[in-house]
C-alpha cells in the first residue's frame, strides 16, 4: 500500500480504499469540521454509525468538503436496538437521509448479540441480514458486512445467508490481534478491518512502542496504523486537529521490519483487550 488511494478488493469485486477515517466519539460540529479536513487532507474513505449520532454532520462534512460523493467510500451500521427485516429497512434509510446520499458503499451490522435480542439474537441477525442482502441488490448499498462477529456469529450468520459478508470491523491494535477472527475470516475472504487501531489512546503509555516510533523517526500513531496495513487490516484513524489528520496519512513512506512488527503482536495487553460481543450491557 503506498497512499490511503490503494484499496483492498472485497469478495464481490468492489474496492475498499486502505485506511479509513473513523468518527466515533466525535460529535456535533466536530464531527462536520473534522470529515471535511480528512477529505481535503487526502482520506477517500469515512466511518460512521447511527450509534455514534453524528450522520447528520458527517454528511454535511461531506458536502463542505467539495469532494464528489463518487469519489468517497463511505460507511454505516445497524444499531442494536434495530433487528428484523422491515425495521432494518427503515433504519438503513434513515441513515442515507441523515448522511445525505442515497446509497451506501458499506453497511454493517454493529455487534452480533445485542442485549435487547439476546436470547434470539441469531434469529434477529438472520432477519436483518436478509434486509441487507434487499439492501445490497437493490443497490442501496454496494457492500455488506458486520462489526464485532466471532468465528461462532459468523457461523450462525452462514446458515441462511445467500450474500456473504465483506468485512467484519473489530477492535485491533497492538498487542490485542484476536488471531482466532483473524484467521477464520482470512480463510473466509472476509476483510478485516481495525478499529481502535491506537487502542483507544493506550498506544501513548507504552515505552516500547515509542521507542519504535523513534527509532523510525515517526509518531506513535503512525507506527499503529503501519502495524495495521502490515499486518493486512484496514485500519480507521480517529481524529480531529488537521495537524493529526494530516499526521495520520504519513504512514506509506515507511515498512516496519518484521521483528518490531512481531513485537507488537506480541505485547499482550499493553494497549487492552477486545471485549467478549455477548458481554456487552447494551
Amino acid at each position: 500500500m503506498n497512499s490511503a488511494n490503494d484499496v483492498y478488493t472485497l469478495i464481490n469485486g468492489v474496492e475498499i480504499p486502505c485506511i479509513g477515517f473513523g468518527t466515533w466519539q466525535i460529535g456535533g460540529n466536530t464531527a462536520e469540521d473534522a470529515s471535511a479536513e480528512a477529505l481535503r487532507a487526502g482520506y477517500v474513505h469515512i466511518d460512521t454509525a447511527a450509534a455514534y449520532d453524528n450522520e447528520e454532520f458527517v454528511g454535511a462534512g461531506i458536502k463542505r468538503s467539495g469532494v464528489k460523493r463518487c469519489n468517497i467510500f463511505l460507511t454505516s451500521k445497524l444499531w442494536n436496538n434495530v433487528r428484523g427485516y422491515d425495521e432494518t429497512i427503515a433504519a438503513c434509510e434513515d441513515s442515507l437521509k441523515k448522511l445525505g446520499t442515497d446509497y451506501l458503499d458499506l453497511y454493517l451490522i454493529h455487534w452480533p448479540n445485542p442485549l435487547k435480542f439476546r436470547s434470539c439474537w441469531k434469529e434477529k441477525n438472520a432477519e436483518a441480514w436478509r434486509a441487507f442482502e434487499r439492501l445490497y441488490k437493490d443497490g442501496k448499498v454496494r457492500a455488506i458486512g458486520v462489526s464485532n462477529f466471532c468465528a461462532r456469529h459468523l457461523d450462525a450468520l452462514y446458515e441462511t445467508a445467500e450474500v456473504m459478508p465483506a468485512v467484519n470491523q473489530i477492535r485491533l491494535c497492538p498487542g490485542d490481534v484476536d488471531d482466532d477472527t483473524v484467521s477464520y475470516c482470512k480463510n473466509k475472504g472476509i476483510l478485516v478491518e481495525a478499529y481502535s487501531p491506537l487502542g483507544s489512546g493506550k498506544a501513548f503509555e507504552s515505552e516500547k512502542i515509542k521507542e519504535i516510533a523513534e527509532k523510525y523517526g515517526k509518531s506513535i500513531s503512525q507506527i499503529c496504523l503501519r502495524w495495521s496495513i502490515q499486518n493486512g487490516f484496514l485500519p480507521l484513524a480517529k481524529a480531529v486537529s488537521a495537524e493529526h489528520i494530516t499526521e495520520n496519512l504519513g504512514i506509506f513512506d515507511f515498512e516496519l521490519e518484521q521483528s518490531d512488527i512481531k513485537l507488537l503482536n506480541e505485547m499482550t495487553g499493553e494497549c487492552g483487550i477486545h471485549a467478549n460481543p455477548d458481554e456487552k450491557p447494551f
